[in-house]
């Protein structure tokens, strides 16, 4: 059996580059702790937008979707599921309430890991749900001519309960020695979870949803105000090419963490900045919305999107940005780039 030695591959990945990730997210934490203290109910908004998103995304990415007004009537529990993506869509949606309001006490362990995965498919009464798997897996993918390709070989059925025990005591006792930073820790823990791939359905969903609840329990906890499914989803290319290159040689223990720990501390740190630009619009309520508008426009690098404006500011109707984009590009203020649904905006800083 494969053992799972965090004590060692840790010490591999603190190289300069994944050191200096970490200083950011550090210290990004600390700006995003001062501000929550201080404007908790301004916040709510970024924390309802944030659930629709990581709900929509996390689904997205194993192909499971639905209408955006129905998405949106499902995360917010005002309609009840009736296709079978529906009846996933509100399984994640209610494993992400859980780890949003209980993740102090959700503890990594293979009942715990069980119990989520049996919530995340209680609409939709399959028998997967809150079992292993029962028969070997594989992660394939397929080209362009329709060719289904082996990517990867996980754990035999037979294997995966004891797996899944060794992993979180080894990640558990990593933990509680207090010598390591449970940023290099977690996406360790992650890969591992994805090369037994526990379950017969669900494995990548789990996946997310565990990155998650042991960021929450380590004090990194920007994942309740940006979506980090949604940024993993809109780099899911880039996911699936660290992902293979950590997974080379691990049954034989010998794989790299390294590509697989970057990936998600980069996905940290993305979601930290993207919390600072919202807590700056935040701060301009004191502006009436067609300013707050021009604002972020202005404050933004290169192009923005109607759909970023109002996921930027959620308070604000799409009629009132859709007048406020009009004057602004009939006084010249903002120049308008492309058409249809590939319409942006950019400030126009020479006449400004």
């Amino acid at each position: 059996m494969r053992s799972f030695n965090f004590f060692q591959n840790y010490k591999k990945l603190l190289v300069p580059d994944v050191v200096l990730l970490l200083t950011h997210i550090h210290e990004s934490r600390g700006e995003q702790a001062l501000f929550i203290e201080s404007c908790a109910e301004t916040l709510s908004r970024l924390v309802e937008i944030a659930r629709i998103q990581s709900t929509e995304a996390s689904n997205a990415i194993e192909g499971i979707h639905t209408s955006n007004e129905r998405l949106k009537r499902l995360v917010l529990d005002k309609t009840k599921p009736y296709t079978r993506n529906e009846q996933e869509i509100a399984g994640y949606r209610d494993v992400l309430t859980t780890i949003h309001e209980s993740f102090d006490y959700i503890h990594p362990k293979p009942s715990v890991l069980l119990q989520l995965h049996r919530d995340l498919y209680k609409f939709s009464g399959s028998s997967c749900g809150g079992h292993y798997k029962n028969c070997d897996n594989v992660i394939a993918e397929t080209d362009e001519a329709g060719n289904k390709l082996v990517r990867f070989q996980p754990v035999q059925a037979w294997e995966t309960p004891e797996y899944v025990e060794q992993l979180c005591s080894s990640f558990t006792e990593a933990l509680a020695s207090n010598d390591m930073d449970p940023l290099l820790l977690i996406p360790m823990f992650i890969l591992d979870f994805l090369c037994i791939h526990p379950f017969n359905d669900g494995n990548g969903r789990m996946s997310r949803l565990l990155t998650l609840l042991l960021l929450y329990r380590a004090g990194y906890i920007v994942g309740k105000y940006i979506s980090i499914e949604k940024l993993i989803e809109e780099s899911k290319v880039t996911y699936y090419e660290a992902l293979q290159l950590s997974s080379c040689g691990w049954h034989e223990g010998t794989n790299d963490y390294a590509p697989f720990v970057r990936y998600t501390l980069g996905i940290v740190s993305a979601a930290y900045r993207e919390f600072s630009r919202r807590v700056r619009i935040l701060a301009t309520e004191s502006l009436s919305k067609p300013e707050r508008i021009s604002e972020l426009i202005k404050r933004t690098p290169g192009q923005i999107t109607k759909k970023e404006i109002l996921e930027r500011c959620p308070d604000i109707s799409l009629v009132t940005v859709q007048r406020t984009l009009a004057e602004l590009q009939k006084s010249g203020a903002i120049l308008k780039l492309g058409g249809g649904r590939y319409t942006s905006y950019i400030w126009n800083s020479q006449k400004n």
